[in-house]
């Protein structure tokens, strides 16, 4: 005999399962990148009403030992401390705070460090302190008392203006994995160069907000703990990614609504980049396909940069579209923030409501659409290519071991011959006298394996490596691909070239010895 359904699970009572401590080995492993860490414990300096943020990487000689997060917010007693280092601790967050799940500091700081340490002061109270010791804290969530004394000579580390003056917080990380292990042969600076560039374009993208406010400020400093020396010392330039001199399409930007019914009203703000722009507002945010689509913001934080949460997929005819999007509170299932506020997962009901988003009508026109938005975005973009295509001749587009960054740029300035097979470029063995070789065959540009350590100048070997030097060869050679063979002048041109390119890897290769 077949029962019924049952529509709801009977219990038959219920027991306490409390998370084994190696939870905290799972909850350092989501996948937090390093600037979106660090921008994590920024946000708790925002919601702590901070005006200025000092983020410091301490070096002793060519070591890297530590970074801190330091600001000058109203800082924690010890019962708000021992809260804040709770795994999940519930606190009253205040309605327009960036914080959401109490997990952030501990996920995001544990999962780049073996050790994470908080010391905050009130103007009320004396220096705190707790650290989480990844050792300890997965042996039975044993989080260590800082030392008073200690405590307070690191708040005085930072005192008179540098930030903190009456009250603040200081977040210490040490053993931090991304950190270089031998920092010998330039190394730590390079290492530095690289992730402070594009930590200071990620924080000035999602922070891009708070930064354009005259009260409110990141400084990203390196200092010798020795000397004290303090070096590459700057302010965080807000990255505004809608930030363009001029509109690309008349009458835009254009606020769209549409409703959902568990949300209500949703303004979409739609905005047509300029055509063939090389600010950074435009260009750092990813190529051509990431820096399209939907803009989310929570509370003034930019929590998304780019993609069409399944409403379309992206191509680069839209390349020019980005709307944004500030996040309702109360929204339900229709927009679930990421635990990382690095991604907006949407329901179906929101791209189903996008099909109705209009502008109202003026002066008895009919309605726009947000599907007539892309149309105008699409046709943008095309018309400036077209513009472009008339004075340019047609390459063959570039392919893999080309950065991505470096085939959007080209394609995006040439038009590209279609049903080509692209250019690829590879490293290979060859012999001493040769920089670079043609692979007609398989169209690719063969470099020399040999000269690649000198060509890197000390950086790590990727697959999108040299692009510098990868570019040349590209503008150099494209055209021998839409041949056959070389004719005599082209084959003096590529023994010309050779030769040079030769000689100027060979005195690299000198210099690093002297």
């Amino acid at each position: 005999m077949t029962q019924a359904w049952q529509f709801d699970v009977p219990v038959a009572g219920s027991k306490v399962l409390p998370p084994d401590s190696r939870y905290m080995e799972a909850l350092s492993s989501q996948g937090y990148g390093f600037e979106v860490a660090v921008a994590d414990l920024v946000d708790n300096s925002i919601d702590a009403g901070a005006k200025d943020v000092v983020i410091h990487f301490l070096r002793d000689g060519d070591q890297l030992v530590s970074l801190l997060v330091v600001d000058d917010g109203h800082g924690m007693t010890e019962e708000a401390l021992d809260v804040a280092m709770t795994v999940g601790g519930r606190r009253d967050y205040a309605p327009d705070a960036l914080g959401m799940f109490g997990t952030g500091l501990k996920s995001a700081s544990l999962s780049h460090a073996s050790a994470v340490t908080v010391v905050s002061t009130t103007k009320r109270t004396r220096a705190v302190g707790r650290r989480w010791l990844m050792e300890r804290a997965v042996s039975g969530f044993q989080c260590d008392i800082v030392a008073p004394d200690y405590a307070q000579t690191l708040i005085d580390r930072y005192d008179d203006g540098r930030p903190i003056t009456w009250q603040g917080t200081v977040v210490r990380w040490d053993g931090v994995k991304d950190f270089p292990k031998h920092g010998g042969g330039g190394q730590t600076d390079r290492y530095l160069q690289r992730t402070i560039n594009k930590l200071g374009l990620h924080l000035g993208l999602h922070l891009h907000r708070f930064l354009a406010r005259e009260d409110f400020n990141i400084t990203i400093a390196v200092e010798d703990v020795r000397t004290r020396s303090v070096y590459m010392n700057f302010g965080v330039e807000p990255l505004d990614p809608f930030g363009y001199p001029v509109s690309g399409a008349p009458g835009y930007p254009q606020l769209f609504t549409t409703t959902l019914p568990e949300v209500g009203d949703i303004g979409l703000t739609a905005h047509v980049w300029t055509p063939k722009s090389n600010l950074d507002e435009y260009k750092a945010i990813g190529s051509v396909l990431d820096r399209q689509g939907f803009f989310f913001y929570r509370h003034d934080r930019l929590v998304q940069a780019g993609g069409w949460n399944n409403f379309r997929q992206p191509e680069q005819h839209l390349a020019l579209a980005r709307v944004a999007v500030d996040l309702p509170d109360g929204a339900g299932d229709v927009f679930r923030l990421t635990v990382k506020k690095s991604g907006v997962e949407t329901s179906p009901e929101f791209s189903a409501a996008l099909e109705t988003a209009t502008v109202g009508a003026v002066q008895g026109d009919t309605a726009r659409t947000f599907l007539d938005y892309l149309a105008t975005a699409d046709t943008t973009y095309r018309e400036a290519r077209k513009r472009a295509g008339t004075a340019r001749r047609a390459v063959i587009a570039p392919g893999a071991g080309f950065a991505p960054a470096l085939r959007d740029t080209i394609v995006e300035e040439s038009p590209t011959l279609p049903h080509e097979t692209p250019i690829s470029v590879a490293w290979r063995r060859l012999g001493n006298e040769l920089l670079f070789d043609i692979d007609r065959e398989l169209r690719t540009i063969v470099l020399n394996e040999h000269y690649r350590d000198a060509i890197l100048g000390g950086k790590a070997r990727d697959p999108d490596d040299a692009p510098l030097v990868k570019a040349l060869l590209y503008l150099l050679l494209h055209q021998t691909f839409e041949k056959e063979y070389s004719g005599s002048r082209e084959k003096d041109n590529l023994q010309l070239w050779q030769s040079i390119l030769v000689s100027a890897v060979r005195s690299e290769l000198r210099g690093s010895e002297q």
